[in-house]
């Protein structure tokens, strides 16, 4: 298991999801995956985020929304993750381990003098046991 160091700056495009909003503790998080995942079916070609907004203490599972994907038939809320530049970290490793290295590398990322706290921090699960972390900055 392992984070890349240092941590690369990117700009990204905004992001239209799905999700379903829970507190930022770990077990409504855990539901908020198995509720999501249960709702959208296959998961097949399908992008997942999680974000996090550190001051409402609030965290949203997240799931792209497609052209044809239809929120409310799903009982899913939608919204826009943010774009333009943020640092990010890459998570290794093998799940359920590498979901430990998200808090502490998130509080690690934090400390930058250039984060932005008026935007939530995104994972991007890029494969099961790949996840971007980024966090927003000026």
């Amino acid at each position: 298991m392992s984070a890349e160091q240092p941590a690369a700056i990117l700009e990204r495009d905004e992001t239209d999801v799905m999700f379903v909003r829970v507190a930022d503790e770990q077990q409504a998080i855990t539901r908020a995956w198995a509720e999501l995942e249960d709702r959208v079916g296959s998961l097949r070609g399908l992008k997942f985020y999680g974000a996090f907004d550190a001051e409402r203490h609030e965290y949203r599972a997240c799931v792209q929304l497609r052209d044809d994907d239809d929120p409310d038939a799903l009982g899913l809320e939608t919204g826009t993750l943010h774009g333009r530049r943020c640092a990010r970290v890459r998570l290794e490793g093998d799940p359920p381990a590498v979901y430990g290295l998200i808090a502490p590398t998130f509080e690690t990322l934090a400390k930058r003098s250039d984060s932005d706290p008026e935007r939530p921090g995104i994972e991007f699960y890029r494969r099961r046991d790949v996840i971007d972390l980024l966090l927003p900055i000026v």
